[in-house]
């Protein structure tokens, strides 16, 4: 028998065991990236970030700029599986239109 009547013992408050929340971790991010080529039009670039990352004229003009003179360029960050998808989606309408443009992602 304890001392004070309402103490049932460590860890407990009011008779009731308190538990500790686990600690949810945030998926990791993944940075989706166009690399440059000399065969890719501009303009395909553009329409590929408007269409596929819903940039405006002017984010999808300044990434294309970013990758043409940089080699490469940040299209966004997903989760895996939206940027995986996303880079497929780039990738397979490149091909559609004969154009070599290559997509690729990376954990940030």
């Amino acid at each position: 028998m304890t001392d004070h009547p309402h103490d049932d013992g460590p860890g407990t408050s009011d008779g009731l065991l308190t538990k500790a929340k686990p600690k949810t971790k945030r998926p990791s991010m993944y940075k989706v990236l166009l690399l440059n080529d000399d065969y890719t039009p501009m303009e395909f670039v553009v329409m590929v970030l408007e269409q596929f990352f819903g940039k405006s004229r002017d984010e999808a003009t300044n990434i294309m700029l970013e990758v043409h003179h940089k080699g490469v360029g940040i299209c966004g960050v997903y989760s895996f599986d939206v940027a995986e998808t996303k880079a497929m989606q780039v990738v397979e309408q490149a091909r559609q239109n004969q154009h070599p443009l290559q997509c690729t992602i990376e954990k940030e």
